[in-house]
């Protein structure tokens, strides 16, 4: 019995001890436990900063392409503003010029007739007057009279609405004005018909 009393209390104090043991690796494992979770916190803290910090500077990147282009869409619109503002300043009388037209066309054909009377001659001589006080006032606004007849054609300027043979002009002349072309600044308002060489 004494020895099963000393197993026993062998036994009680290897419990003791192991219970000792395994609560002290419980208590080491909780320590490392703990450390690793301090760890992975703060890892996932430095992960989620560094990731706020990413997408901010993408943020900030994405503003200042914005703003960028923002700021170059309303210089192009200010320039293309400013070009129609030129623009409709430099043609504004295009639209009465061009209905001006069959008018001196009229008021040229009035001129060729010829005159028998003196009547006649004084009527003419007052249309002449009007004629050359609007063709001044067209000159004003930069209505320009195309020259055709001699020239080289040119489909820009030129129509032609016939073609003859000269053979003492060389080929693609225009060798007759049928009806005058005018140009406004740098637009055609109406080409030249005219004959061509053929």
């Amino acid at each position: 019995m004494i020895m099963r009393r000393i197993q026993v209390t062998e036994t009680t104090e290897n419990k003791d001890l192991v219970q000792g043991d395994v609560q002290a690796e419980t208590a080491t494992e909780e320590v490392e436990r703990s450390e690793v979770q301090e760890e992975i916190e703060l890892s996932v803290e430095e992960q989620y900063e560094a990731n706020v910090a990413e997408l901010q500077a993408k943020l900030d990147d994405d503003e200042e392409n914005r703003h960028l282009r923002l700021r170059a869409d309303f210089d192009n619109m200010r320039r293309r503003q400013q070009l129609d503002g030129e623009a409709a300043e430099k043609y504004r009388a295009q639209s009465l010029l061009s209905d001006l037209l069959p008018v001196l066309d009229n008021f040229e054909r009035a001129l060729q007739v010829e005159t028998t009377s003196e009547e006649t001659a004084s009527i003419i001589k007052g249309i002449e007057m009007v004629y050359r006080s609007l063709l001044e006032a067209t000159v004003f606004e930069g209505l320009q009279v195309i020259k055709a007849e001699g020239e080289q054609f040119d489909p820009n300027i030129h129509q032609a609405v016939m073609q003859e043979q000269d053979s003492e002009k060389e080929t693609g002349v225009v060798l007759r004005e049928l009806q005058k072309g005018y140009i406004l600044k740098d637009r055609v308002l109406r080409p030249t018909m005219v004959s061509v060489n053929e």
